[in-house]
């Protein structure tokens, strides 16, 4: 089972969903207060069960919020974003070299989040 983990940085306090082998699935933005970060996992939680919109195929359809965009970076690695219902971006993912990596993550997400418990550390 995954679990979110909360950790403070230089500037601030931000959130990891993890898999339950230890892999990070999805981050969140820096936060300034611990409140502020508790609300963006409650957001990841009611909206990780997204429909996806693959923004790496010509003349892709447009999903209504909330949603999971697929894009590509410029390094050229598949990336994910969860939008929130208002357009925000509430968790992100690393690069995945393949397609199918990047799906299976936002599969993880949505299979992980909404039960997952919260660690701090």
């Amino acid at each position: 089972m995954g679990k979110f983990v909360v950790k403070e940085t230089n500037t601030g306090i931000k959130f990891d969903l993890k898999a339950g082998n230890g892999e990070v699935i999805a981050t969140s933005e820096v936060y300034t207060t611990e409140a502020a970060c508790m609300n963006g996992i409650e957001s990841v939680r009611t909206n990780s069960a997204a429909d996806v919109e693959d923004q790496t195929v010509e003349g892709f359809e447009t999903v209504k919020h909330p949603k999971y965009e697929i894009y590509t970076d410029k390094a050229g690695e598949y990336r994910f974003r969860l939008k929130a219902r208002n357009g925000e971006i509430i968790a992100v993912s690393e690069g995945y070299k393949a397609k199918a990596s990047c799906l299976n993550g936002i599969e993880s997400v949505k299979k992980n989040a909404p039960e997952a418990p919260i660690e701090k550390i």
